[in-house]
């Protein structure tokens, strides 16, 4: 499809609005007053008729930005790096909740560092968190860095906690990792964005949904310091598998949900 603009472009930007949204929504984009606004608000008009017609053909509206919103802040995208979703906001939310000024996050299997970015944002300069993140895809790395350059955190590029220097271990206050929870017979059943343009190792939990955040579980009280607390997000219905998984592993385990978010998060805490 080809999609031509004028060059002189209104003091309004209404009509080009109103064009933009229109093709996309005869493209099937169900949010499109919200993106035509986000695309030419954040596109040049000299490149606006490239994204769009990008954002037509299926690439997701945050690969086409370059950009993702998180919790009111913007965090820098590459193409196949895993795009953070809303209802992991919920995540952030109940990590800040738990971690105190000068304590240590770790962000595992981090993706653009989304997670780390704004629970490091929400502390005050002169009461940081020592950050560290790690991601075993070195382009999800690399815009980890990116994310994660104004709070100066430490990104390595490994497999979970390979990566990490031994020193750490037993001094992280808090562990996130959204690790991937989708069983495998349910990958097909994602949205047509995620499946074709996302790595699916990004999702991809394995037989139960469980591979990746056993792995994640099953060394936890090796890194946490005592009282500390390693929170992943799973599915409402998984939640239950997720809890006695990371009771096995000598954790004391709770589940949170959120209706607002549609989000479950499962808390294990390292016993004191």
């Amino acid at each position: 499809m080809t999609i031509c603009f004028r060059n002189d472009r209104s003091p309004t930007s209404d009509p080009l609005h109103l064009f933009v949204a229109s093709v996309l929504r005869a493209a099937g984009c169900v949010y499109a007053d919200e993106e035509a606004r986000l695309l030419i608000a954040s596109i040049p008009l000299a490149d606006l008729h490239k994204k769009v017609e990008q954002r037509v053909s299926g690439i997701p509206l945050e690969y086409v930005l370059g950009w993702a919103n998180f919790l009111g802040h913007r965090i820098a995208l590459e193409a196949g790096v895993f795009i953070p979703r809303r209802r992991s906001e919920f995540l952030a939310s109940q990590a800040i909740d738990l971690l105190a000024a000068g304590g240590v996050l770790l962000d595992l299997c981090c993706g653009s560092g989304a997670l780390a970015a704004v629970i490091a944002a929400s502390f005050a300069a002169d009461e940081p968190v020592t950050v560290w993140a790690s991601d075993i895809d070195p382009v999800a790395v690399r815009c980890a860095r990116s994310n994660l350059a104004q709070v100066r955190a430490q990104v390595v590029e490994g497999d979970l906690y390979e990566a990490l220097p031994a020193e750490l271990r037993g001094q992280v206050s808090v562990i996130v990792a959204n690790a991937p929870y989708v069983p495998a017979e349910e990958i097909e059943l994602l949205p047509r964005e995620a499946r074709l343009y996302e790595p699916h190792r990004t999702f991809a939990g394995g037989p139960d949904g469980l591979s990746v955040q056993r792995r994640v579980a099953e060394e936890a009280r090796t890194w946490l310091a005592p009282g500390g607390s390693l929170l992943v997000e799973t599915s409402e219905a998984a939640a239950c598998r997720t809890e006695a998984m990371f009771e096995t592993f000598g954790l004391t385990t709770r589940v949170v949900r959120s209706e607002t978010w549609d989000a479950t998060v499962v808390i294990g805490s390292r016993p004191v």
